[in-house]
C-alpha cells in the first residue's frame, strides 16, 4: 500500500532520513521505532506530504506522490505529536471545523461527530472547551479529529508520549480495534513495550538509517527488544 525507495531527507549539512527502502502492507500496524533524531517525525511528515524528500520516491497505491497529492491526502489521517487544537473551541466544534475542511455535508458531519465520540466514549464532555480535558482525552480527541473523513491509513507522530501507563493502555487498545476495522496504521514511538504490543512489523531507524526491519518475533529471536535495539541503536 505505501512503499519507499531510497528516500532522503536533507537539511543542509545534517542527513535526517538516509535513503531508506521499505513498504507498509495494507491493513498491518507498522511501527518506526528509534531514539529522538533517529529521523522518525521527518519520515512521517514526508508520508504526510508535510516535507519534500530531497531524493528518493514515494508510492501510495502503486502512485508516487508527485502529482498525485490530492488522492495521497484523501488517504491519510494525521495524528501529530503536539496538541494542536483550537482552544477557544469546544470538543464538538474542533470536530466540526476539521469535518467542514473535509467537505463532509451537514448530515455527515453530524453523523459522523455522533459515532466518534461514542467511540472514544467522549460524548459527555463534547460540549466542554478542550482546555478542559485531561491528556488522555485530548490525544483520543486527536485520533477521532484525524479519522472524521474515514481515511484509509492512519499515521500517528509519538501517540501515547506523556501520558501515564493506564491511559497508554487505553490508547493502546483503540489502536488494536482501529486495526480490527481495517484501517492501516503507522506510528513512531521510543517506547520498546508499545511497539511490542502494537506492531506487526517494526523498522528501527538510527540517525537517519535503516537498521532493521522485521517482524517483533524474528528481531528478537528469544531476547529481549529492548537489547537488540540498544545493540542497534549505539
Amino acid at each position: 500500500m505505501i512503499e519507499l525507495c531510497d528516500v532522503e531527507k536533507i537539511f543542509g549539512s545534517v542527513r535526517a532520513v538516509d535513503k531508506i527502502s521499505f513498504t507498509i502492507e495494507r491493513g498491518e500496524v507498522f511501527g518506526l521505532l528509534g531514539k529522538n533524531g533517529a529521523g522518525k517525525t521527518t519520515t512521517i511528515k514526508m508520508l504526510t506530504l508535510q516535507l519534500k524528500p530531497t531524493a528518493g520516491e514515494i508510492f501510495f497505491e502503486g502512485r508516487p506522490t508527485l502529482g498525485n497529492e490530492i488522492f495521497v491526502k484523501s488517504l491519510l489521517g494525521l495524528v501529530p505529536q503536539h496538541l494542536n487544537f483550537d482552544q477557544d473551541l469546544t470538543v464538538e466544534e474542533n470536530l466540526e471545523l476539521h469535518a467542514r475542511l473535509h467537505h463532509l455535508s451537514k448530515a455527515e458531519r453530524r453523523e459522523r461527530i455522533d459515532e466518534l465520540l461514542k467511540f472514544v466514549e467522549l460524548e459527555k464532555v463534547r460540549r466542554s472547551n478542550v482546555r478542559e480535558l485531561s491528556g488522555g482525552m485530548k490525544r483520543r480527541l486527536l485520533i477521532i479529529r484525524a479519522l472524521i473523513h474515514r481515511p484509509k491509513i492512519l499515521l500517528l507522530d509519538e501517540p501515547t508520549v506523556a501520558l501515564d501507563p493506564q491511559v497508554r493502555r487505553k490508547i493502546w487498545e483503540l489502536l488494536t480495534d482501529l486495526k480490527s476495522r481495517g484501517i492501516t496504521i503507522v506510528l513512531t514511538t521510543h517506547y520498546i513495550e508499545e511497539a511490542e504490543f502494537l506492531c506487526d512489523r517494526v523498522a528501527i531507524l538510527n540517525r537517519g538509517r535503516l537498521v532493521a526491519l522485521d517482524t517483533t518475533e524474528n528481531l528478537c529471536a528469544g531476547r529481549p527488544l529492548e537489547e537488540i535495539f540498544i545493540a542497534l541503536t549505539k
